[in-house]
């Protein structure tokens, strides 16, 4: 399990950063661009807080708060001799998103986003992945707990 987990965390990294690079090479900051009016837009903005932009006052504690959670999931993933297919890539989604956004943190001191469905806050892929991630683990945990 380990070699598909390193191939997903991978995956949401790459596609994170290569979409990341994408708009901060096409678009300047603040630049909208409609795909689906009033629906769905790619708006660049920057933010240094969590995802959907919230808690952006606590940069510094976030960087420190986000290479803890990474370790900690590392070592689930890792050191655990089982996991459920769905766990793993659970936590392999998390990982992958966690890492995109500690990437924008390290080298860019903001986190770049870009989604844009008008109605919710403006997001990137690494937020995708990590909320992806929890919703597997907390509908996993609720089945897990029906069936024990």
């Amino acid at each position: 399990m380990r070699k598909k987990s390193i191939i997903i965390i991978f995956a949401v990294f790459i596609s994170d950063q290569i979409t990341k690079y994408f708009i901060v090479k096409n678009f300047y900051l603040g630049e909208s661009a409609v795909v689906i009016e009033n629906v769905f837009h790619i708006t660049y903005i920057t933010n240094t807080g969590t995802a959907f932009g919230m808690f952006q006052k606590y940069g510094n504690i976030l960087l420190v708060f986000s290479v803890v959670a990474i370790i900690l999931i590392l070592i689930l993933v890792f050191k655990q001799k089982t996991h459920s297919l769905t766990h793993s890539l659970a936590l392999s989604l998390i990982l992958g998103g966690a890492f995109g956004n500690l990437f924008d943190r390290l080298f860019r001191g903001k986190i770049i986003d870009f989604l844009d469905f008008r109605i919710w806050p403006i997001f990137n892929i690494a937020d995708s992945a990590i909320t992806v991630g929890i919703i597997i683990l907390f509908i996993h945990s609720i089945i897990a707990k029906k069936t024990t």
